[in-house]
């Protein structure tokens, strides 16, 4: 599952996206942050600031996110794995 959230400058969009279990979602201002985002990190929630974005660079970034995936790589694997064990980590803090 993916979602694309927005706020006027993203930031806002982004930390409370993140604050749903499971999420991880990413800010991205251009294509090919988008495109590392989906594959590096197995992003799963696109925030985008509408301040500075142009339509043009928004068809660019969607396209870039839903043209992505996740990676296969074993160390960017271990990356995402140790993201998720910090969050499961937190859940049980509480």
């Amino acid at each position: 599952d993916q979602a694309v959230v927005c706020c006027w400058t993203g930031t806002g969009a982004s930390i409370a996206a993140n604050k749903v279990p499971g999420v991880r979602a990413a800010l991205c201002a251009d294509a090919y942050t988008a495109d590392g985002a989906r594959r590096w990190n197995d992003a799963n929630v696109l925030a985008i600031g509408l301040r500075l974005t142009s339509a043009p660079v928004l068809r660019e970034i969607l396209d870039a996110w839903f043209a992505g995936g996740p990676s296969e790589d074993a160390e960017d694997r271990d990356n995402v794995a140790h993201v998720e064990r910090l969050d499961e980590d937190r859940r049980a803090a509480r």
